[in-house]
């Protein structure tokens, strides 16, 4: 197995500013702070950035993300709501499960970024495992987050911990494991159970 991302970005896409500049912003301050950390790897696996239109979006999703160190989710509402969100976090959930056989995980996998709470409160999927960095504060008027000293130490808590999963991976994986045996998961279920409609009497 090669590593070729530090970190695959999962998120659900937007059509407007506000979405698409936090993605923007983080991905730069990433790419930014991780660049030290690597030999020749790409800092993190973007699909507006390295999907052409004619790939086998299944099979080049899973093996990005089998080449990746670990995996950012920007957490949003309608990130849980998408069948094709859930499924990448399912699959990241498969390659953790395989990792723990090859060595002790300092951190699950998958960092949540909290960009839009839920109005029910974050999902357990999202706030149970590991460490979430909230970014909820973010609006358009933040400006940079890589020079944004309100945001730098999360963003420093996020880059140290793809920083150790990374070397973890270097020293630990299996000679011969191949990436293109990993497959995507079917859809999972959603994440919150819907009560039946109230219907008035």
């Amino acid at each position: 197995m090669t590593i070729r991302h530090g970190c695959f970005f999962s998120y659900a896409h937007g059509q407007h500013a506000y979405m698409s500049k936090f993605k923007n912003d983080l991905v730069e301050a990433l790419k930014c702070y991780l660049e030290p950390h690597f030999d020749n790897e790409n800092e993190l696996f973007v699909d507006s950035e390295q999907l052409g239109g004619g790939d086998d979006l299944d099979q080049k999703i899973a093996r990005a993300m089998c080449e990746s160190a670990c995996m950012i989710v920007i957490y949003t509402p309608k990130y849980e709501a998408h069948a094709y969100t859930r499924r990448e976090f399912a699959a990241m959930q498969l390659i953790e499960g395989e990792r723990k056989q090859w060595y002790p995980l300092p951190s699950h996998l998958i960092i949540p970024v909290i960009m839009t709470r839920h109005p029910d409160g974050l999902p357990p999927q999202i706030s149970g495992p590991g460490m979430y960095v909230d970014f909820s504060r973010y609006t358009l008027a933040s400006g940079d987050l890589k020079t944004n000293p309100e945001f730098l130490p999360d963003i420093e808590k996020i880059v140290l911990r793809i920083a150790e999963h990374y070397h973890y991976l270097k020293r630990c994986t299996p000679p011969g494991h191949d990436c293109g045996r990993f497959v995507m998961p079917e859809i999972p279920p959603e994440w919150r159970a819907h009560p039946p409609p109230h219907f008035p009497r």
